[in-house]
């Protein structure tokens, strides 16, 4: 080992570090290093400096290395530990700031990181009593805002909704400068029943207030981008969601099938972290970008440079959102659609994506965005996300209804605790008291802990509901959409209803009872029910809530009727309809184009800028009268049509079927287990096709024959009764 004194090094890492020339720090750590491989101060420094320069995998190589040497080193651990939990690898971090903890106990940076780990891993008992003991130990205004903001995101999951706001506005009182807080704020908001939607809007607009003046000024005007009125468009969708998330189940369809004769598609993502749903979505889109760990103005810079000319928010004020780079308008035309059910309180995002249900025609007041209302439901759902080939298997079809063999109800909701207010499960408990014998399964995070679970029973108790009668099922993903197997009618909490969850109840062949609100946060359930033209399940009331839910429960036998036809009726209804809803999204996109090249031209000049859109129809080509042909991105920048992908999967069906036969398993366990990798291949490829595709049926048919030749009769038939009723379709 080298043990060369490398004091004389010491002022120039600091020169290094003060100037923030990181390549030169690098430079001098390594040479540090190799005159004394224990070099502390160069430990630390090393993975810091790698770090700024985004070398991720490099600097977490250069920190297990120093860990090694150095594993009580309070500093050297929290800086390996940040850059652990900025790429989103917190179950590692984790161990690290515990020891940092032990290590300075009390200096609040140690609680704050700790909590800060907490959140992604759903540890929020643990997160937010370390919030605590940092606001304890904090002295300076960055940790005393700190406390606050790990606080109040805990709290928020521990549905403590009107104290984590409280901690928010603290925060934001402090550091007004701060813009995590008022994300925070503005998505607890959502959840706090005696928030308005008027409330809403006034504290999206702070934000927008906050921010966005000292950079307007300086807001590009994009002559560069005016021109032919018809041109293909550059589309960029900024999300930090393109992974197993909520929001895939409405934009996977989109990125896949939105019109490339008129569009080509940009994915610019803001999450640290991939999955299998990432690797989806490099397919579906023609670029793929990377904006995570960059500062807002270098993603506004990133994405102006691929001359974007439409940027789509798909996240609003939730975690890890672009809205700031957006406040550096990124791109001519600014818009916000799905993430977050209100404003952004930005004069920089143009327009937001909405229907006429959703947003009804008193809404514009709650927005600073234009609002562009479909002709259709604001979103499209596609179940299975996670696992798309899952819809096909047997365990996921519609069951019958669970009452005709309990010989009871089973009301039900699977959504977030957070939404579960004082007001929605008083109201749940009247429901059980008007139905006789009835039971309330309740989902959520938490219920696998009997301390938590008895706290909940408490809880509900306290409301007028009998704890006897109540199933608190633990939150497992795996369970997705296998839990309302247990269910015979949904219940949809309020003001804030379910997004995600409702698609997922109908879809199951559940009815739902949803409350009518007054603004989109509380409207979802609104506009799902009528879309699908099932209005008669839309209370107006506490008492038309019992009420309908009265009546789904009075008859099991009609009940199993409704549950077994309704999947048919989602996936027909505009719902799902992607093929309707990606022309009316593409078509809204190029409205919005038009205005902006009208107003370019004729600014201030509302008749010139109308006769402008009158001239250019004409325009309009008429190939675009006809559905864009299918395509399927087979990799990352290959997109090939439909009928290629095809011939493609009939050429490896074929070598598959001379190579020789698969080995049928000798066990249960090994039943799923495939060897041939040809096999292997038609499945791949297959999955490609039904995720830029659903219920294709020449991808069906072939995973049919993978599954006929492993023996599994039962899968290989659900594959040709779904290609089969696909094939009807097309006729």
């Amino acid at each position: 080992m080298h043990t060369k004194n490398t004091e004389p090094y010491a002022s120039r890492l600091h020169a290094a570090l003060v100037a923030a020339d990181w390549l030169l720090l690098t430079r001098l750590c390594r040479q540090v290093l190799r005159k004394n491989s224990r070099d502390l101060k160069a430990h630390r420094l090393l993975g810091f400096a790698l770090s700024k320069q985004r070398k991720f995998e490099a600097a977490l190589q250069a920190y297990r290395q120093a860990h090694a040497y150095w594993p009580g080193d309070a500093e050297l651990l929290i800086n390996y530990a940040n850059v652990l939990i900025e790429q989103a690898q917190n179950q590692d971090a984790l161990p690290l700031l515990e020891e940092v903890c032990k290590l300075r106990p009390q200096e609040a940076i140690s609680w704050i990181k700790l909590a800060e780990c907490c959140y992604l891993m759903t540890l929020h008992g643990k997160g937010f009593e370390a919030s605590q003991k940092a606001a304890a130990l904090a002295t300076t205004l960055e940790d005393r805002t700190s406390a606050l903001t790990q606080s109040a995101i805990h709290r928020r999951e521990l549905g403590q909704v009107r104290e984590a706001i409280q901690d928010c506005e603290t925060a934001i009182a402090l550091r007004p400068n701060d813009p995590g807080n008022y994300t925070n704020k503005l998505l607890f908001m959502l959840a706090d029943p005696h928030v308005s939607a008027e409330q809403l809007s006034a504290a999206a607009r702070q934000f927008g207030d906050t921010f966005e003046p000292p950079l307007q000024p300086s807001w590009p005007r994009f002559e560069e981008h005016r021109g032919l009125p018809w041109r293909r468009l550059k589309v960029g969708f900024l999300s930090p969601d393109f992974r197993a998330h909520a929001v895939m189940y409405f934009t996977e369809g989109l990125l896949a099938q939105l019109d490339r004769r008129q569009f080509e598609v940009f994915a610019f993502y803001l999450f640290p972290k991939s999955d299998h749903v990432t690797e989806r979505v490099e397919r579906h889109a023609d670029h793929f970008v990377r904006l995570a760990g960059f500062s807002p103005q270098q993603q506004a810079e990133l994405i102006r440079a691929q001359g974007i000319d439409i940027l789509i928010d798909l996240a609003g004020h939730t975690g890890h959102n672009g809205l700031l780079a957006m406040t550096h308008k990124a791109a001519p035309v600014q818009v916000t659609w799905l993430g977050f059910p209100a404003t952004t309180g930005l004069s920089a995002v143009d327009y937001k994506f909405t229907d006429e249900v959703t947003d009804p025609p008193d809404a514009q007041d709650q927005y600073t965005e234009q609002l562009y209302r479909l002709p259709t439901l604001f979103a499209c759902y596609r179940p299975m996300s996670r696992n798309p080939l899952w819809r096909y298997q047997p365990r996921y079809q519609v069951r019958p209804t669970p009452a005709l063999e309990n010989g009871f109800i089973t009301f039900g909701s699977c959504n977030n605790l957070g939404k579960l207010t004082d007001e929605v499960l008083g109201l749940w408990g009247r429901v059980l008291e008007t139905v006789p014998n009835s039971r309330l399964l309740i989902e959520g995070k938490g219920m696998e802990r009997p301390d938590f679970a008895n706290a909940y029973r408490q809880r509900c108790q306290g409301l007028g509901l009998d704890p006897a009668r109540l199933d608190l099922v633990p939150l497992d993903t795996n369970n997705q959409y296998l839990t309302y197997h247990r269910i015979d009618i949904a219940l949809d909490p309020f003001p804030l209803t379910g997004g995600t969850t409702t698609f997922d109840v109908l879809w199951m062949g559940l009815p739902i009872v949803s409350m009518v609100g007054d603004s989109f946060k509380s409207r979802m359930g609104v506009s799902l029910l009528t879309y699908l033209d099932r209005t008669e399940w839309l209370a107006e009331s506490p008492e038309d809530y019992v009420r309908i839910a009265c009546a789904l429960a009075s008859d099991a036998q009609a009940l199993n009727a409704l549950r077994q036809g309704l999947r048919a009726e989602v996936e027909a209804s505009a719902l799902m309809r992607e093929d309707i809803f990606n022309h009316h999204f593409g078509e809204g996109l190029r409205v919005m184009w038009l205005r902006w090249l009208a107003q370019a031209e004729h600014p201030d000049d509302a008749q010139a800028q109308a006769k402008a859109l009158e001239s250019w129809l004409p325009g309009l080509p008429e190939e675009w009268s006809h559905p864009p042909a299918p395509e399927v991105g087979l990799r990352p920048g290959l997109r090939v049509p439909l009928s290629e992908a095809h011939q493609r999967l009939q050429m490896l069906v074929n070598k598959a079927k001379v190579s020789p036969p698969p080995q049928r398993a000798e066990s249960e366990s090994a039943a799923t287990k495939m060897e041939s990798q040809h096999w292997i291949a038609v499945t791949e490829l297959a999955e490609i096709v039904l995720n830029a595709v659903p219920h294709d049926p020449v991808a069906l048919a072939c995973l049919a024959e993978v599954e006929h030749a492993h023996g599994h009769t039962e899968f290989a038939v659900t594959y040709l009764r779904y290609a089969t009723e696909a094939m009807k379709t097309l006729v």
